[in-house]
């Protein structure tokens, strides 16, 4: 398979899904931004955080809800699969897409806006991250990910080694309906890798005021009976209610398992 960067420089439409691109990977932001000037490309950014350094790049930005990626799958199955076999278009046919659209929070309307964009272009890519890779639904979204790269003129590359062999190598199209979305309210972190600064937690001033804590309180990140100390920081340029928690790789507690998004009580640190 070619490298990423090759593909993506090749590419005149690029849609991100599941990837927090300035915490997740520099250098594939860096190649989709030289795709935009060099290809005039559509780029559609997909995630439930804005990202503020691609403000100026994205042509779209479709904001979903937390854990509503097998959802926006079946948008993404549903948007760019037109021609495939009796079982998935039965399958398609079947689907509550407006029932899916209300739960993720994304509306189908911005699916078809999405679709115009991709009209006039010749090589797209979908570019999936690793939020995808550890949701409960992981195997249902790989199936419904690997019809699509079969069925679409969306060419599928994964920013993990390991589920591109898993998405490139699957056989199983038996593609279950998407479950019934889990909210995430309150307060909700989200697990960042790879910074350095592994002792602060930023989030927006509606965290802050969600949270009850001010700029620079030391605070106590509570989840699954564990405590985690951190120290507050509020990010001016951070919309909305999820905080970005950067984790040391090592770390062994609950809240660096499994799913990226944790639905977390922060408390204060008694002076």
């Amino acid at each position: 398979m070619e490298n990423i960067k090759e593909i993506i420089s090749k590419s005149d439409y690029i849609i991100t899904f599941g990837s927090f691109l300035a915490a997740d990977n520099i250098e594939i932001q860096e190649s989709i931004i030289e795709a935009i000037a060099k290809n005039t490309a559509e780029f559609v950014y997909m995630h439930p955080i804005d990202n503020i350094d691609l403000k100026v790049y994205y042509s779209q930005f479709i904001k979903y809800e937390v854990g509503s990626e097998e959802g926006i799958a079946s948008l993404l199955l549903d948007t760019f699969v037109k021609n495939s076999d009796e079982k998935i278009q039965n399958y398609i046919d079947e689907l509550d897409i407006g029932y899916i659209s209300a739960e993720s929070s994304a509306g189908e309307e911005e699916f078809e806006e999405a679709l115009e964009r991709a009209n006039s272009k010749i090589n797209k890519t979908l570019i999936v991250g690793r939020d995808i890779f550890s949701h409960e639904r992981v195997e249902n979204i790989t199936k419904i990910l690997s019809v699509i790269s079969k069925f679409s003129d969306l060419k599928i590359v994964c920013l993990e080694k390991e589920y591109q062999k898993i998405l490139d190598e699957i056989c199983d199209e038996s593609l279950e309906e998407p479950e019934e979305l889990h909210s995430y309210n309150g307060t909700v972190v989200y697990r960042l890798y790879g910074e350095e600064d592994t002792n602060t937690l930023v989030g927006s001033a509606s965290f802050e005021r969600i949270a009850k804590v001010k700029d620079g309180d030391d605070i106590y990140i509570n989840f699954n009976g564990e405590k985690i100390k951190r120290k507050f920081s509020v990010n001016k340029d951070l919309y909305g209610t999820i905080a970005l928690c950067a984790m040391d790789t090592e770390d062994s507690s609950s809240l660096s398992q499994g799913y990226r998004y944790k639905q977390v009580k922060i408390e204060k640190v008694d002076a």
